[in-house]
């Protein structure tokens, strides 16, 4: 979900749209502001920039391990060798045509990818409509390779066929399958001339990658990878960088150091206070932007009384001070969020038209919230806290992760403004494990998680929605408040198999309706894709400025970094 940093290090650190053509996503438009970490000239040069420091992609204690299997659990590097179909920008959700320069849609049970022509494996070969075909039946005749759920009925119906047509792949499904596209096109291609005699794919130590990608193995002494560019590489003329250097896991004291020093040219981890514990030291230089990757989100138990009651929660909502709750917990860096669930300004297009113009944010406002749950018949007893309709006390325990400072600092503020609604209200802080325990069984009455802010709005917004995804005795799974209603099932049913923009539209408002009036959950603060960088190498690097990817997208990133020189 999102990286978490220690007491220790915060204490060290705290003083120094348009719709997509497919299946309930959608291509935002952004609103962005000027970027919050200064100026940053992204006109570059053409000169070569002859290395950047990144962090390692892989955790120290496989370190000495030397496997490019993109399957892998501790693949030594995952994103620079294979290259998927098309990129997804995580910020503005446009499809970025890659190994595939086009896909189309013929009904929802029909999909196709035209393969881009002149692409070369790093060997020399061409890449081939075959090489694409044959990575994604492999993973029909070996399952655990099927992380996009390809060949599974998860988000649509299975596969039935995969086959080549001219430089097309064609993709036959069982059912309507048009929720399974942003999975799809992640897809890692391999080359058939290698890997049809490996065996097993799953067990494979790939020690020589044959990619497609910007880059070929330079060295690896088993703690520092270093990559050489591709010269032949299909689109080498975007790539300025001759070595890319992956070295280290840092925790964050010591990427703040070796950002300030010139060690390290970015980091997607945890910097308390960026402003001033980075940014202060060499504003010229120095810049983060942490953007919106989802929603911290407040989740009561809706089988539990007085939370299956819209109209209670919708007035609690209503006493959240959100603005305080985003300076303890991020430093004032994220946004409120909208309690609409979705990522604004980035996904304003989707906004009924209706709402275009309003205030979507839920203002503090304790007098308001107390006067609603007055209104609501929840009284006040004589021991100055409210009960339930019937006259019974309703103590709220609220549950909080040990060591999680964001979500104990929201927690603090959020226990305080129950308190100020006349709600007996306290805080339990446990162990992350206890909390997942919590979700699990259902034994809690109120915490607070994540509602992811991606692009396929039916697997995101809509999941926390469906009642068919309650989390299991041994699964954690989206809908932790497990609301339920038939209607909004069926809504989210509907915008999973959804290839027209008008009727996505549409759907993903009534989704939004269902959280502006019934609250099931209710969103905070924005919660973030870290990107914390030097320009004296670089520039080019994703900003709210210029919000066209995060660090999920780093092949995307490559082709837009140009020299500082």
């Amino acid at each position: 979900m999102k990286s978490r940093w220690t007491l220790a290090a915060a204490l060290v650190l705290s003083g120094a749209l348009t719709l997509g053509a497919c299946s309930g996503k959608v291509a935002t438009q952004s609103n962005a502001g000027p970027a919050a970490s200064g100026s940053v000239n992204r006109n570059g040069t053409e000169n070569m920039i002859e290395q950047l420091t990144l962090p390692a992609e892989v955790a120290d204690n496989v370190a000495g391990i030397e496997n490019y299997n993109p399957w892998s659990p501790s693949s030594t590097s995952k994103t620079y060798f294979y290259e998927p179909l098309m990129i997804r920008s995580s910020m503005n959700c446009q499809v970025v045509p890659w190994l595939a320069t086009d896909y189309k849609w013929d009904g929802p049970t029909k999909l196709s990818f035209t393969i881009r022509d002149g692409v070369k494996w790093s060997d020399g070969q061409p890449l081939t409509a075959e090489d694409v075909a044959f990575t994604l039946n492999m993973k029909k005749q070996y399952p655990a390779l099927d992380d996009i759920g390809l060949w599974s009925d998860t988000f649509g119906g299975s596969a039935k066929s995969v086959i080549v047509d001219g430089n097309k792949v064609v993709i036959d499904f069982t059912g309507n399958a048009a929720a399974k596209f942003d999975s799809l096109i992640t897809a890692k291609i391999v080359p058939q001339h290698v890997w049809s005699s490996v065996g097993d794919p799953s067990k494979y130590v790939d020690t020589k990658p044959v990619g497609t990608g910007p880059f070929k193995v330079g060295s690896y002494n088993g703690r520092k990878l270093v990559l050489d560019r591709r010269e032949d590489y299909w689109q080498a003329d975007k790539v300025k960088i001759n070595h890319l250097v992956l070295a280290g896991n840092f925790d964050a004291t010591n990427a703040a150091l070796k950002l300030t020093s010139g060690q390290l040219d970015a980091y997607w981890g945890e910097i308390p206070n960026p402003a001033n514990s980075f940014q202060a030291k060499d504003p010229e230089l120095n810049h983060f932007w942490y953007a919106p990757a989802g929603s911290t989100v407040f989740t009561p138990n809706l089988t539990k009384a007085p939370w299956n009651d819209s109209a209670f929660r919708v007035a609690v909502s209503q006493g959240f001070d959100k603005e305080q709750m985003t300076q303890k917990a991020t430093y004032g860096v994220m946004g409120v969020a909208s309690q609409t669930g979705l990522k604004l300004p980035y996904a304003k297009a989707l906004l009924p038209d209706a709402m275009a113009n309003t205030d979507t944010v839920l203002k503090y406002d304790t007098a308001k919230a107390n006067q609603m749950l007055d209104a609501a018949g929840y009284a006040v007893g004589s021991d100055g806290f409210r009960t339930t309709k019937d006259g019974k006390a309703m103590p709220v325990t609220f549950s909080v992760q040990a060591g999680w400072i964001d979500y104990q600092g929201a927690a603090d503020i959020i226990v305080r403004n129950l308190k100020e609604m006349k709600l007996d209200a306290k805080l339990i802080t446990s162990p992350p494990d206890a909390v997942d325990l919590q979700k699990k069984s259902g034994n809690f009455d109120a915490l607070i998680e994540y509602l992811n802010g991606g692009c396929e709005v039916a697997r995101n917004l809509g999941a926390k929605l469906s009642s068919g995804l309650f989390p299991t005795k041994t699964e954690v799974r989206s809908n932790v408040g497990r609301y339920s209603n038939p209607a909004t099932d069926a809504i989210v049913t509907k915008l999973s198999g959804s290839t027209d923009p008008a009727e996505q539209k549409s759907l993903v408002g009534q989704l939004v309706d269902v959280m502006v009036t019934q609250a099931p959950v209710t969103p905070l603060f924005y919660a973030p894709a870290r990107m914390i960088y030097r320009t004296d190498k670089a520039v080019g690097w994703p900003s709210e400025a210029d919000p066209y990817a995060t660090n999920s997208e780093m092949l995307m990133i490559m082709t837009r970094l140009k020299s500082a020189k």
